[in-house]
């Protein structure tokens, strides 16, 4: 086992499936804080919520009561208004082990923040909860835990529906069928698509602050950059101001974006809530509610993709214009089994534009296009190579059939993890391990991987 910021395969012994398998069961029990996992040792301390779906879905490989658990933590911080917020603060690290923390947020402004459970951020994730359930169901059906982690499920079930309702209804009070974000740190933090955004914001005073982050990688060029960070904090001012309202963020905040990829996202984990609708009985108007999300959802991303590319390009509602910027999330029609952009978004995904480049280590998906002037291999999600977006594609080729593809995409990623462990992210060309080491969410994805 190595430190944080440590790769010890990096370029080193080629780890065989069994010792990856191991290793990665591992990362899941050193990370454990029973009953939730924390991201990583150091740097991620806390829940964070889609690395906790990811987390579950690892689980279900190893204890499959447990990857429910992990689940069921995570949503007793459920706000009343149904978002599931992007962290759950651990209640035994100090206020110095991450930044921004607790009293940065200040969630009590809002009157939907939970009370009496632990601290939470102000913001979410995309919501891969419903297809993380929906993947441990697949695990538990037909052994022995499978009657447990139905009831398990039962209890879950209306708490996704409400997370779901949450991001149809306040995130898109406009019915477009494509979902809101309020901040990069909702998923793919320092990300070029947001950067014309960013941009045009105005910075006013942002408190005093120290990053802790810096102090958890081997180079600050992994990282975002200070002014990428004060103006995520100048963001975050501004939602306290607004009380984190919905409708008053709707009305009058700078920072409002239709997110492609975390619609995508939305409309598969509303697949897998309908699948799970039959495994517990569900009503036929909790049925038709999802189905109605499905194909409002569908018919969004269908609304973005540009004629000339194939690609999907998130709307920049500040200026009603579409963020034309070749990342992982443009190749998005990929992720529902029944996109009617399923084909040129397969042509996107084999050209030299995405897991076609020729320089490339390993056949994955970046999380930047090499051919994009903004592409910076080393740094966080403008170039580096993500596993948990690649399990996401896997998925998607796989539940529309194209088998060849995603077997071709498994043993790349698995390849991958053979030699650079378990990352956050590494670099797309040379391979090198970059970000935090000993990350819950590849761990976990290195697990179903090697059980599919």
């Amino acid at each position: 086992m190595s430190t944080e910021t440590g790769h010890p395969t990096s370029h080193g012994t080629t780890l065989t499936d069994t010792a990856l398998g191991d290793l990665a069961a591992d990362v899941l029990r050193a990370n454990d804080m029973g009953g939730w996992t924390k991201a990583a040792p150091l740097l991620y301390p806390h829940q964070w919520s889609w690395d906790s779906a990811f987390v579950a879905i690892g689980w279900a490989q190893v204890d499959v009561r447990r990857a429910m658990t992990e689940q069921q933590r995570l949503f007793e911080a459920q706000w009343a208004n149904g978002m599931v917020p992007q962290i759950v603060f651990n209640p035994l690290a100090g206020p110095d082990s991450y930044f921004p923390d607790p009293a940065r947020w200040a969630v009590e402004v809002s009157p939907d923040a939970p009370v009496g459970v632990a601290e939470t951020s102000g913001i979410c994730q995309p919501p891969v909860h419903a297809i993380a359930v929906a993947r441990i169901w697949e695990v538990a059906a037909g052994t022995e835990a499978e009657a447990d982690v139905r009831a398990e499920i039962r209890t879950l079930f209306p708490k996704l529906m409400a997370w779901h309702r949450y991001l149809a209804e306040h995130r898109d009070p406009s019915g477009s069928g494509l979902v809101t974000t309020y901040h990069p740190w909702e998923g793919i933090d320092n990300s070029p698509r947001w950067d014309a955004v960013l941009e045009r914001l105005e910075v006013g005073d942002v408190p005093a602050y120290v990053r802790r982050d810096l102090s958890h990688v081997a180079d600050a060029g992994q990282r975002p950059s200070n002014d990428a960070y004060d103006r995520f904090l100048w963001l975050l001012e501004l939602l306290k101001r607004h009380r984190y309202d919905d409708a008053a963020i709707h009305r009058s905040y700078p920072f409002l974006v239709k997110d492609v990829f975390l619609t995508s996202v939305l409309v598969m984990a509303n697949q897998a809530l309908l699948g799970l609708a039959d495994a517990v009985g569900a009503t036929s108007s909790a049925r038709a509610e999802i189905e109605s999300w499905i194909a409002r959802g569908r018919s969004g991303i269908a609304s973005t993709v540009d004629t000339e590319t194939g690609l999907a390009y998130d709307l920049d509602l500040g200026t009603g214009t579409p963020v034309e910027i070749r990342t992982f999330a443009g190749l998005c029609p990929l992720l529902d089994a029944e996109s009617g952009d399923r084909d040129r978004a397969l042509k996107n995904l084999d050209s030299e534009a995405f897991a076609g480049h020729p320089d490339l280590r390993w056949a994955m998906v970046p999380s930047t296009s090499p051919l994009e002037e903004c592409f910076d291999p080393r740094n966080y999600w403008r170039g580096p190579v993500w596993p948990i977006v690649n399990w996401l594609y896997w998925r998607g080729l796989r539940d529309g059939g194209d088998l060849v593809r995603a077997d071709a995409l498994r043993e790349a990623s698995l390849d991958s993890l053979r030699h650079v462990g378990f990352a956050e992210y590494f670099h797309p060309v040379t391979g090198e391990a970059l970000g935090s080491a000993m990350q819950s969410w590849t761990a976990a994805v290195a697990l179903d991987w090697l059980a599919s």
